[in-house]
């Protein structure tokens, strides 16, 4: 069993900033990515960062320049770090992780999300 907790969450004024966390525990196997996605009232899902093991990047255009991704391997523990927020960031944000076991099967975990709401 694999879990994954977020924390970081919360309201914000427009051009604030937030940093979100998410730790995996459990019976982890080796972690190859790791991310965040998004998801707004009334529509899909969608990629925000990922970051792999050696610390190659993926941003979604729309938060390039804005969010930074990291990652403590030594922690199995993500960051997002989001800088110039606006309304249209406003979501229920997902720690995405992918891992592949000894024999070569891949999993992917989702925390249970996180609100991140963009108001004055």
């Amino acid at each position: 069993q694999v879990q994954l907790v977020e924390s970081g969450g919360g309201l914000v004024q427009p051009g604030g900033s937030l940093r979100l966390s998410c730790a995996a525990s459990g019976n982890i196997y080796p972690i190859t990515v790791m991310g965040w996605f998004r998801q707004a009232p009334g529509k899909e899902r969608e990629l925000v960062a990922q970051v792999t093991t050696s610390g190659r990047t993926n941003y979604a255009d729309s938060v390039k320049g804005r969010f930074t991704i990291s990652r403590d391997n030594a922690k199995n523990t993500v960051y997002v770090q989001m800088n110039s927020l606006n309304p249209e960031d406003t979501a229920v944000y997902y720690c995405d992780t992918q891992m592949v076991d000894p024999w070569g099967q891949g999993y992917n975990y989702w925390g249970q999300g996180t609100q991140v709401t963009v108001s004055s």
